[in-house]
Formats: structure tokens, sequence, C-alpha cells
């Protein structure tokens, strides 16, 4: 049977029963306390309660140790020790660090964000190891089970207990091979709905916003394909005829390297919001906040960049 703490213990009390057992009076514990006299007294009769024990005995002019006080001097010193241990802040120290970080996103943030991440981490922290995976958004509800560290997606509201960084906002645009026939020039939605389409499921929602517009309409997409990865969606939009609807911010970086181009949605949608996002059990752990701290600049700034240079196309 485990042991049972007296319900009497009051354990603010220690530092005063540590002066008194060291100053063995009353007046010269109530002054190192910075406490009246009085009060001193009320605390002793306390500790006594708690004890079962005099603790202290006047003899004319001097107050005498029992023989359980004097027992208590030698382990109330570690005791205190032991508690202000307890309660000592934890001294994060990066260099020193060797805890595995989990990530999860796109494998587009795979590919273009998180080797600055992985640098950054091996520069400050080299003992360190992150460990990446790729998102799904049916996942959010259940994060304070799993043992991601954080997420970098889109959704439009973060739950109860989940703690977020916003890293901004864009819109959709259609991207597709330079070869298609609707390359250059504007989309209108007869023409949207009249190709095949393409869609990564990995990641992020992508498509809901669309599909708001279009459903009330009675409208629906023709799907050629879904893939779970940016990379494979590249080589079927290089060798089809398909359109994939995509961030912009994502469809300028893949054209810029691919021979991809990107137009205007031929109606209006609601704006994709991007978050770090965590649950609220890490949110005060040091390791968990410097991490954090480390990511969400690459994370923000990769966003903004590549989303004021997707304006310019459009």
């Amino acid at each position: 049977m485990s042991p049972t703490l007296n319900p009497n213990v009051n354990l603010n009390l220690l530092p005063t029963l540590k002066v008194l057992l060291a100053t063995r009076n009353l007046s010269r514990a109530a002054e190192q306390l910075h406490l009246s006299q009085p009060a001193i007294s009320k605390q002793l009769a306390q500790l006594r309660e708690a004890f079962g024990d005099e603790l202290l005995v006047r003899e004319g002019q001097r107050w005498l140790l029992t023989p359980r006080a004097e027992a208590l001097v030698a382990e109330l010193g570690q005791a205190l020790d032991a508690l202000e241990r307890l309660y000592a802040p934890v001294n994060f120290v990066p260099r020193t660090c060797e805890r595995v970080f989990r990530l999860a996103s796109s494998d587009y943030v795979a590919q273009y964000i998180l080797p600055d991440i992985c640098a950054e981490l091996a520069r400050q922290a080299p003992g360190a190891a992150l460990e990446y995976s790729l998102w799904d958004k049916r996942q959010l509800p259940e994060l304070w089970r799993s043992e991601l560290d954080l997420v970098s997606t889109i959704t439009d509201l973060v739950p109860d207990q989940i703690r977020g960084l916003h890293q901004g906002e864009d819109r959709l645009v259609v991207l597709m091979g330079r070869h298609h026939p609707l390359a250059g020039r504007p989309l209108t939605l007869t023409d949207y709905l009249a190709w095949p389409h393409l869609q990564v499921s990995g990641g992020g929602d992508k498509d809901s916003p669309v599909e708001q517009v279009l459903a009330p309409q009675g409208l629906s997409r023709r799907w050629f394909a879904r893939v779970p990865f940016f990379q494979a969606a590249l080589e079927v939009l290089l060798r089809t005829d398909c359109l994939m609807t995509t961030p912009a911010h994502i469809a300028w970086q893949l054209s810029q390297q691919h021979g991809l181009c990107f137009v205007a949605l031929p109606f209006a949608t609601r704006s994709q919001q991007y978050h770090l996002m965590w649950h609220q059990r890490h949110h005060q752990d040091p390791a968990h906040l410097w991490f954090r701290e480390l990511a969400f600049p690459f994370l923000r700034d990769h966003l903004q960049r590549t989303l004021k240079a997707s304006r310019a196309w459009l």
C-alpha cells in the first residue's frame, strides 16, 4: 500500500519550522521571516498539531528542542531542497538537447521548407533529431493523443485545446502544364468544369472552398486522379491535360522550376488560412517553445515571400 500524506500537514509551514529550529527563538524567527510574533506563534501551534509534538519547549529564557525536533533538523534541510528542485524552472539548453521533435505537414513543406528548419536545428541543437510525417486533416481532433509536436497546415478554425500561430493566408488558383490548351488565358467556369482535375490529398484541406461554391449550383468537377504528394501531381500535370486547384504560393513555386503555369479561378472562394499548431499540453514545455520558435519563421517567411511573388503573376 502506498503511503498517504497526513492531511494536517501544510507544506507552506516547513520554511517557518526550519527557521524556528535553527534560531530556537520566536522573536528572532519572526524577524527573519518578516512576520509578527503572534503570527509565528500561530504557525508554531499549527506545526505542533501537524507533527503531534511540542517541537519547542520553553525553559526559562530559552527554547529547547524536543527529541522529535532534533531529528527533524537533519531531515528538514534535505526535504526543503527537494521541494525547491520540484518547483525550479526547467533550464533548456539546445546544445545538450537530445530530444526527437516531430513535425507534420505536406510533402511541399518537406521539400521547400524543411531543409532550412533541419539546418538550423543541426546548428543550434546538434544532438537533437527531427521526425517528419505527412499530415492528414482528419488527425486534428486526435492531436491530443498524438506524438506530434507541431503541425503546419491549412485550417479555418483552431479547435479548443489547440494553440496556433497564424502564418498568413493565400488564395486558390488553377495550375496546369504550359502545353495545356487553356494555358496563358483567362479561365471560364465552363472551361474549369470541362477538363479533368487532379487532387493532392496529403496535407491540409485545399478543396472544400471550391466545393462550397460549386455544390450549391449542382456543379462538380470531373476527377482524373487523386495523389498524396505534390511531386507526383507535378509529373501528372506535365504529362496530361489535367487541371489542379492549389494555393497560389505553391503554384508559383512549382511553376518556377517546371513547365507549368497558373491562372486565376473563374469564381471567388474563401481564402486559405495557414497555421502552425500544437496541443495545449505542450504549450509551456521549454523545449517545445524553443522548437516552435525555431520552425515558425521559416514557415511564415516562405509563405509570405512566395505569396508576394505569386501576386505579380496574376
